[in-house]
């Protein structure tokens, strides 16, 4: 019963999350917004953080989310959305989704950018009925501190997850159980 209760929150706070971020307008507005943010942010990224440009120009995919909004108080969601590029062409877009409870509280924004390092891990992302983090291709989150003498030379295989652009009050972040499931706006 406690489980039920925790994923009908959860539901109920992920549903409020993606209200907010919904926006108006032609699909080919909402295509043409979401690759400017994805590119602006992308580009940010390279600017402030040398170690992800270099990442990126071996990697075979950068799947990027300009920006997910994260909040809740015990229970919690988390919603964004964002552009998978390959060899700097647009190749879809994605929702990034995830609920969680325990002890949390606040809110906060900041987006992420996956770096696909194999076709092998790019299968999977566009094979599997929406990739959830944690399973599958290993995935290395590179903080600020690594990333300032982060190197390629063992960045062969996997997912390396850079995050930029941390606002808000929240304790924690992560991505985690995230579900990262296709869509065409």
């Amino acid at each position: 019963m406690k489980n039920v209760i925790a994923l009908a929150l959860t539901l109920v706070a992920v549903s409020c999350v993606m209200g907010c971020s919904s926006h108006s307008g032609s699909s080919s507005e909402d295509r043409a917004r979401r690759v400017r943010d994805a590119e602006t942010a992308l580009n940010d990224l390279y600017t402030k953080t040398s170690g992800a440009r270099v990442l990126a120009d071996r990697a075979r995919g950068v799947l990027v989310f300009p920006e997910i909004i994260k909040g809740g108080f015990m229970v919690g969601g988390q919603f964004g959305e964002g552009v998978l590029f390959k060899n700097g062409q647009v190749q879809g877009f994605y929702r990034s989704v995830a609920g969680s409870y325990g002890l949390q509280a606040g809110i906060q924004k900041f987006g992420y950018a996956l770096f696909f390092m194999s076709d092998e891990d790019l299968k999977y992302l566009d094979h599997s009925d929406g990739w959830e983090i944690g399973v599958g291709p290993t995935l290395t989150v590179i903080d600020e501190g690594m990333a300032g003498s982060f190197t390629t030379t063992t960045a062969r295989k996997g997912v390396f997850a850079f995050f930029f652009e941390q606002r808000g009050l929240m304790a924690g972040l992560g991505i985690q159980g995230t579900k990262v499931t296709r869509f065409e706006p």
